[in-house]
This record gives structure tokens, C-alpha cells and sequence, in this order.
């Protein structure tokens, strides 16, 4: 059983502060600056292979220190990265979070050059002879191409996007794909909502389910957990209650949680129950990677919440 996951890579840098700067303000950090590597399907990706699935990561990096150790950090965990792409002359996208500790919330920047993207040339993958073994493809929609060619290539693969942001290349591929797992704000935008409420929930959900070719749709309310249809029932699949410290990375990592419990044959709803239970344990740690929980841990956080069954 494979894995591939196709989208961003970047170097992250995540400052912890008690609380968020005021302009032309001096701030003092207390407690350890995190760098780690970072991107919702880059995360997903690391996820998979802490958890001992085989993956293959595709995306691009410059031909610099930060790319180099973008791709040790896959390598010291098992991911294949023979289809991450060093472009040359380009530099690594870098992104500098402000992790509000006492809020658990986080701010992100993110400086990505022109052109750092896989290329057509690298695209063209020799024939892979264990076509049948590819599990469940995860896309961030950052690698249309890549993301396009790949879809394309293992059509008998379960496909996932993580869609966050409306962007034409993002809405383009949630029409190929068996789940468009998305976030609130990417539902709210993309339907012209404001808020999020159980009437526009339904009429949010209706509409992606039309758009994209009645794919999945799992709508993602942060805390709240998820929304969805099981059985034919709309429904909001809750999570665990936490007090967060840093949600950096916490969609990042549901979305590679689902792609597991789903390619692992688990039942929609307890695959969503286990997904949440994920994203909300790795709030728990300042930083996305570093924070993501142990297998174990999940499952026994599980066994304590019967009541979401």
C-alpha cells in the first residue's frame, strides 16, 4: 500500500509569543523557536510516513540549504522523495508563523518565488510497475500539473484534496478527485456565505456537492470538528475538546490522518472521529511537524470519547 501527496514545501519558522505583536513594538520570545518543514500536503506527507505508511512526496524546493533539508528531514522518516525537484537559481519558500500561545492560534507569512514549481520534464515519470499498490492520492492544489498528471496516472488510487484557498487551479481539481475536503473559509468564499451556521452549512455542502461532481464533500469548522453526509444525514462529526497552544499545521495533519484511516478501509465517520482527534491533539505543541501524534496515542484518546460513536 502506497501513498503520494503532491503540493507545497516550504521551511517554516514559528515564533511562540504570549500574545500578538502590537506595531513598532520590541517583543521578547521565551520559549524555543521551532523549525521544521511545512505545507499542507508536505505535513500530510511527513504524517503518512511517521505512521509507517509508505509515501512518495512530489513538489518543488530551490537549490539551496533549506531544500536540502526539506528532503533529509522526509528521508530520516522513510518518504520517498526521488520526485521532489531542486530548481535551480530559485530559493526555498519560507514561511514565518506567529504562534499566539495563550490563544492557540497562529499567523502565517509566506514567501514563495515566481517559478519554483515541478517542472514538465520532471513530470515525465517512468512506468511504474506497482501501479496497483498506490493507495490514496493527496493533493494541496499548489502542483496543478504535477497534481493533474497523477490523478491522472493512478486512476484506481482514492483521491483527496486539501482545499483551502479559492484559486481557479484549486477548483479545477476538486473535480477530479473522490473527496474535496475543504475549510470553512474555502466553503464560506467559494459560496458566497458569511457565516457558518447549521442553515448555510446545508446550503455550503449542496453547493460544493453539485460543483464537483458529487464527490465527498467534508467541510472543516476547526474546533467544531467536520461536517459532512453519512447515510444520506448531514451531519457535524465533533471533535475532542483541547485547550490549544498552536493549531499550526492542524488542517495539514487531519488531512493526512483521513488520507490514512480512509486508505486503510475505515468507515467514514469513525475515519473523521479519528481525523479530528488528530488535528486536535497536535495543537497541544508549539510547531506543525513536531506536533503531529503518535498512532497510538490517537487510538487510545479514542477509546475515551465513546460518546462520539
Amino acid at each position: 500500500m502506497r501513498a503520494i501527496c503532491v503540493g507545497h514545501l516550504a521551511f517554516d519558522t514559528t515564533l511562540p509569543v504570549l500574545d500578538f505583536p502590537i506595531e513598532n513594538t520590541k517583543i521578547r520570545i521565551d520559549k524555543d523557536i521551532i523549525h521544521c518543514g511545512g505545507g499542507p500536503a508536505s505535513n500530510a506527507a511527513y504524517l503518512l510516513g511517521s505512521w509507517k505508511m509508505p509515501t512518495t512526496i512530489i513538489g518543488a524546493v530551490g537549490d539551496d540549504i533549506l531544500g536540502d533539508y526539506l528532503i533529509s528531514e522526509f528521508e530520516e522518516i522513510g518518504v520517498d522523495t526521488s520526485l521532489i525537484e531542486k530548481i535551480k537559481g530559485k530559493k526555498t519558500t519560507t514561511s514565518y508563523i506567529i504562534a499566539n500561545i495563550n490563544k492557540g492560534s497562529r499567523t502565517i507569512f509566506t514567501k514563495k518565488e515566481d517559478g519554483l514549481n515541478v517542472t514538465d520534464n520532471f513530470l515525465m515519470l517512468k512506468d511504474d510497475d506497482k501501479k496497483s499498490e498506490v493507495e490514496v492520492i493527496l493533493i494541496d492544489g499548489e502542483e496543478y500539473k504535477a497534481s493533474v498528471d497523477i490523478l491522472s496516472k493512478y486512476p484506481q488510487a482514492i483521491s483527496i484534496i486539501d482545499a483551502g484557498r479559492v484559486r481557479d487551479s484549486t477548483v479545477s481539481l476538486c473535480k477530479l478527485v473522490d473527496y474535496v475536503v475543504c475549510s470553512k473559509d474555502f466553503a464560506l468564499e467559494y459560496t458566497n456565505h458569511s457565516v457558518v451556521n447549521d442553515t448555510t452549512l446545508i446550503e455550503m455542502y449542496q453547493k460544493l456537492k453539485q460543483d464537483f461532481n458529487q464527490a465527498q464533500v467534508i467541510i472543516t469548522l476547526e474546533e467544531m470538528g467536520c461536517y459532512t453526509e453519512i447515510d444520506g444525514v448531514l451531519q457535524i462529526i465533533p471533535s475532542i475538546l483541547v485547550k490549544p497552544v498552536d493549531s499550526t499545521g492542524a488542517g495539514d495533519i487531519f488531512h493526512g490522518a483521513f488520507a490514512y484511516f480512509i486508505a486503510n478501509q475505515y468507515p467514514l465517520k469513525e475515519a473523521l472521529i479519528l481525523s479530528n482527534i488528530t488535528g486536535a491533539l497536535s495543537t497541544l505543541q508549539i510547531g506543525g511537524r513536531n506536533s503531529i501524534p503518535l498512532f497510538h496515542e490517537v487510538l487510545e484518546k479514542r477509546k475515551n470519547y465513546d460518546i462520539l460513536k
